[in-house]
C-alpha cells in the first residue's frame, strides 16, 4: 500500500474522518484529503503528528510493519511470545550481537506472517475441495 492508503486505512480503523484526523494532527482536512490521494509528500513532523494522532508508530503508517492485517490478536502474542523466548540465540555456540538478533527477528517475522498466510489458504483451499467431493 502507498503512504496514502496506509494512513487511510489506519484512520478508518480508528473510526475517524478526514476532519477529526486533520483536526488531531494540526493540519487542515484538505491537506490531508491530498495526502491520503498521495498528491504531496509530507514532512516526517507531519506524519509524527498524523501517527500520534492515530496512537500507532510512525513505522506502522510508514508501511513497514510487518504484521498483516487479518493477524488475530492471539497470533500476534504468540510470536511476541516466541521472539522473545529467543533472548539467548546464538549461532555455532557464539551468541549473536543485539543488531544481528533484531536483523534476525525481523526475517523471522516476514517469514512467520508468511507461513501463517499460506497456511490459511492452504485450510481454505482444502475445505473448498472437501465441499466438491
Amino acid at each position: 500500500m502507498t503512504l496514502g492508503e496506509n494512513i487511510k486505512f489506519y484512520r478508518k480503523q480508528k473510526k475517524l474522518t478526514q476532519n477529526e484526523l486533520a483536526n488531531l494532527s494540526n493540519m487542515s482536512r484538505s491537506y490531508l484529503a491530498d495526502i491520503e490521494r498521495d498528491r504531496y509528500n509530507p514532512s516526517v513532523e507531519t506524519l509524527k503528528a498524523i501517527a500520534d494522532a492515530l496512537h500507532i508508530k510512525l513505522s506502522s503508517l510508514m508501511g513497514e510493519e510487518t504484521t498483516p492485517p487479518w493477524a488475530t490478536a492471539k497470533d500476534k502474542r504468540d510470536f511476541k511470545k516466541m521472539l522473545e523466548e529467543d533472548d539467548d540465540l546464538m549461532f555455532d555456540g557464539v551468541p549473536i550481537e543485539n543488531e544481528d538478533r533484531q536483523r534476525i527477528k525481523d526475517v523471522l517475522t516476514g517469514l512467520f506472517w508468511e507461513a501463517k498466510q499460506m497456511n490459511k489458504r492452504k485450510k481454505k483451499n482444502d475445505s473448498t475441495n472437501d465441499t466438491k467431493k
